[in-house]
C-alpha cells in the first residue's frame, strides 16, 4: 500500500514538474523565441501562457521596446571646406523581427549596436562630407538627420531592426578651430560695431546740424516777428503822442517837461547846473504863456 502511495506521489511530481518546465509567460515589452535542437520553432509577438515540449524545447527572450545607442565621445567628421566637426550623436532603435535578428547578430545586443553604429556613422561622414560648415550645424541640420534615419533604417532591416530616429545633440568645431572662428568673428564684429557707431556719429552731426540751423531760424524769425511788432507798436504811440499833441500842444509840452523833471531828480542828491535862462526852467518860471508873451 505504501508503495504504491509512493509510487504515485511520484508521478503526480513528475507529471507537476512536466507541466512547470512546460509552462512559459511572455511579457507585453519582450519577444519570445522557441527552439528545438537549436533550431527556431516558434516566434512568439503576443504576450501571455505559452507551452514548449520540456527537455526539448528552450524559450530566449528579446526586447521588444525602443533602446538607446548613445556614444560615450563624439566622432570627428570633415566637411566639404575639409574642416573637422565633433559631432555628438545617439540613435533609437528596436527588434521588429526577432527570428532575422537572431539569425544576424545571433540574438547579441552589443554585436546589433556595432553594426548599427558603424552604419550610422559611415552615413554621417557621407552626409558631412557634402555639405559645409554651417549646413551641418544649422543650415540642414534637420534635413540630414532625417536623410540619415532613411538610410540606416534601410540597413538595419536586415538584421530585423527598426531606426526609429538619428538625432545629432552637438556639432562644434574643435578646439584647435573654434579658438581662430571666435577671434575672427571678434574682429569682425568689432568692425561692424565701428562701422555703426561711425555712421551714428555723422548722423548725430547732422542732426545736431540740422537742429542748430532750425534754432538759427527761429531765432531770426522771432527777431524778425519782434521788431515788426516793436515797430508797429512804436508807430501806433507815436500816432497817438502825434494825436495828443495836436489835440493841446501846450498841455503834451507841460506833460513833457514834467516827465523830463522827474527823469533828471530820481534822487534828492542829484544836481543838475544850466543857465537860468534855459528853456529846461520854462514850466518853473511860470505858466507857459506868461513866458512866451515876456519872450
Amino acid at each position: 500500500m505504501n508503495q504504491k502511495f509512493n509510487l504515485l506521489a511520484a508521478v503526480v511530481v513528475t507529471v507537476l514538474v512536466l507541466v512547470a518546465m512546460s509552462i512559459f509567460t511572455v511579457d507585453q515589452r519582450q519577444y519570445a523565441l522557441v527552439f528545438q535542437l537549436g533550431e527556431v520553432k516558434r516566434v512568439i509577438t503576443e504576450p501571455g501562457l505559452n507551452f514548449k515540449i520540456p527537455m526539448i524545447q528552450n524559450v530566449r527572450y528579446f526586447d521588444r521596446r525602443i533602446l538607446t545607442l548613445d556614444n560615450n565621445e563624439p566622432e570627428r567628421f570633415i566637411t566639404s571646406e575639409k574642416k573637422n566637426v565633433l559631432v555628438d550623436s545617439y540613435i533609437k532603435w528596436r527588434i521588429v523581427d526577432p527570428k532575422l535578428y537572431y539569425i544576424s547578430v545571433g540574438g547579441d545586443e552589443a554585436r546589433a549596436k556595432t553594426r548599427l553604429n558603424q552604419t550610422v556613422n559611415a552615413g554621417l561622414r557621407e552626409e558631412f562630407g557634402k555639405r559645409t560648415v554651417h549646413d551641418v550645424i544649422s543650415g540642414e541640420r534637420e534635413r540630414i538627420m532625417e536623410d540619415m534615419r532613411v538610410k540606416a533604417d534601410a540597413d538595419a532591416r536586415k538584421i530585423g531592426v527598426q531606426i526609429v530616429d538619428v538625432r545629432l545633440k552637438r556639432v562644434e568645431l574643435p578646439s584647435e578651430v573654434s579658438e581662430a572662428v571666435y577671434r575672427r568673428m571678434e574682429a569682425e564684429r568689432k568692425r561692424v560695431a565701428n562701422e555703426l557707431r561711425s555712421e551714428g556719429a555723422a548722423e548725430a552731426e547732422k542732426i545736431r546740424a540740422d537742429a542748430d540751423r532750425q534754432r538759427e531760424v527761429i531765432i531770426a524769425n522771432a527777431y524778425r516777428d519782434a521788431q515788426k511788432i516793436k515797430g508797429e507798436g512804436d508807430a501806433q504811440a507815436t500816432a497817438i503822442y502825434g494825436q495828443a499833441f495836436g489835440q493841446n500842444p501846450e498841455f503834451y509840452a507841460f506833460y513833457r517837461s514834467l516827465e523830463a523833471y522827474r527823469g533828471s531828480f530820481r534822487n534828492k542828491s542829484d544836481v543838475l547846473v544850466v543857465e537860468p535862462n534855459s528853456d529846461f526852467f520854462k514850466y518853473m518860471k511860470g505858466t507857459g504863456r506868461g513866458n512866451d508873451k515876456g519872450k
